[in-house]
């Protein structure tokens, strides 16, 4: 957590040093607000939109604060990082709606052509309670889950690293399905309800898509309740990486001080990067944009996804090593498609309306929907359903299809489920999409860590302690949620962010606050296991 006084000092003859910042997403805007607070000067390039892949669309016409979330759209509140800036930034946050949930109020589960209907798991099948049990018991039985949640609770960090190394030893190389596949509790029980669990699942819903990722990365997430306790952020997501971009800063440089990062990079990013190489003096970099516009730095933080580095960025080839090449083209992104249409009002939530004794609810299917969300602003206002919400194969089903078929495939799956219910008569303008894997500076929804990367990742996740690295590898630093341990989690890339400025920090000469000691300071004590 980022301490009162700041991550540490730079020394005044490096105060004001320029920065370059490669992309603007949360952890972009992240790290260059923390490197304002130390009196260096973040110069950000962003080659689309400031926020990266929290992107939050305002439907014309509509106020502020409906939205569709094309990209992060829930938060736990585990994700202690994430909610700190957003508090700094004054933003309020709600339950998500995810199944069988408060906030959801009323759930449909349609499974192999059957439907069930609840507000809470009691209202569903006994089998469904059997399978939450065995998915609970295997969690214990192979992962200790709650002797290692305990120990997390009480900052035992002897005993959280020796039961999370034991994990790593022994699960990197297997994957989700085979944890399901070896564990007594499931084994015990029908094919079926692994299939259930997989369509379903539990929290957020089906984990399927998930299968084949290695079990490490599952139990990050269950583990530190990342899949649990799920927060929105009211008016939208998009408001925090913007809100740090607009966010007045109080830095250690006087020249610095009480502005904004939009102030100082002039009212815009600079744009795409087209090349990233050493200065001749052997010190600075050069980053040239993709219109020949080229400046120096003193240090340079990559964040955009890093698939881009090989294929969008023209990067220097000895600024890494060759290992650290190859854990960045090994990365393997998953695929997410999401349709969302505005609708006139919450017509789900009024009993007047013509339909029948089950209304539209928040839905998960094995149908091409997947998940279907419903989110309300009020009885008079207009309402936003997220039609489908999909992953991997379902996902790369819509891939080549029109925003319109997408809308109409969507419409027709959710009529077998409702047939009652017009859902199409509602909507009010033209329904919005996106596909990550389309998109040429993203090329995927996030990071899926498959069996074996373990290594990979730690390559990536430590590339911010460079003390100990050749000098032509130092000063360009990694961060986002593809080099941090939690892919597709806002936190995961903050965390890195700030390691990153860490890492700025000691490659300028700085040191950390005294009461606050940094990620770098600590690496050797509580970093990851070497295999």
């Amino acid at each position: 957590m980022t301490a009162k006084e700041g991550l540490g000092t730079v020394p005044s003859s490096r105060r004001g040093s320029a920065v370059a910042i490669v992309g603007g997403g949360i952890a972009g805007m992240v790290a260059a607000y923390e490197l304002m607070r130390l009196g260096l000067r973040p110069v950000i390039y962003e080659a689309g939109w400031i926020g990266g892949r929290l992107r939050s669309h305002r439907f014309e016409g509509v106020d502020g604060d409906i939205v569709a979330e094309l990209g992060g759209m829930r938060f736990p509140a585990s994700g202690r990082l994430f909610w700190h800036y957003a508090e700094l930034l004054g933003l309020h946050r709600q339950p998500f709606p995810n199944p069988i949930s408060e906030a959801a109020g009323r759930t449909t589960v349609e499974l192999l052509g059957k439907l069930y209907h609840g507000h809470c798991l009691d209202d569903f099948p006994s089998s469904f309670t059997h399978i939450m049990q065995a998915w609970h018991q295997a969690l214990n039985a192979d992962g200790q889950m709650d002797r290692l949640q305990q120990a997390m609770r009480e900052q035992r960090v002897a005993d959280i690293k020796e039961i999370w190394n034991d994990l790593v030893r022994r699960w990197d190389d297997r994957t989700f399905y085979d944890f399901l596949c070896s564990a007594p509790a499931f084994a015990e029980l029908p094919y079926e309800y692994k299939e259930t669990f997989g369509q379903i699942g539990f929290g957020t819903g089906g984990w399927d898509s998930d299968f084949q990722n290695t079990m490490l990365e599952i139990f990050r997430v269950v583990f530190s309740e990342f899949d649990s306790h799920q927060y929105m952020v009211s008016g939208g997501a998009q408001q925090v990486p913007c809100g740090l971009w607009n966010h007045r800063v109080a830095s250690t440089d006087p020249g610095l001080d009480r502005l904004s990062l939009k102030t100082l990079n002039g009212g815009a990013p600079h744009g795409k990067v087209r090349r990233i190489s050493r200065h001749p003096d052997g010190d600075r970099f050069i980053v040239e944009n993709e219109w020949g516009m080229a400046e120096s730095y003193a240090a340079v933080l990559v964040t955009c996804q890093s698939w881009l580095l090989t294929t969008s960025i023209e990067v220097e080839e000895g600024l890494f090593s060759d290992r650290l090449w190859m854990a960045l083209d090994r990365t393997r992104y998953m695929q997410s498609s999401k349709t969302f249409a505005l609708v006139d009002r919450p017509f789900w939530k009024n009993p007047a309306d013509p339909v029948n004794a089950h209304p539209l609810s928040m839905t998960l299917t094995d149908r091409l929907t997947r998940g279907t969300y419903l989110f309300e602003y009020g009885m008079e206002r207009p309402g936003v359903i997220c039609l489908t919400y999909s992953w991997m194969g379902d996902a790369l089903k819509m891939l080549p299809l029109s925003i319109e078929k997408r809308t109409r495939l969507s419409l027709a799956s959710l009529s077998k489920i409702y047939p009652h219910v017009d859902i199409a008569s509602h909507i009010k303008s033209n329904p919005v999409t996106i596909s990550w894997e389309l998109e040429e500076n993203f090329l995927g929804a996030f990071k899926g860590a498959l069996p074996g990367h373990y290594r990979y990742n730690r390559i990536m996740y430590t590339q911010f302690d460079q003390r100990n690295f050749p000098k032509q590898e130092r000063g360009i630093f990694l961060a986002g949620d593809d080099v941090s341990w939690t892919p597709g989690w806002a936190e995961g890339a903050i965390q890195t962010a700030l390691n990153a400025v860490w890492g700025v920090l000691q490659h300028l000469g700085g040191e950390s606050a005294a009461d606050n000691p940094g990620p770098g300071d600590m690496l050797a004590e509580i970093g990851p296991l070497d295999l």
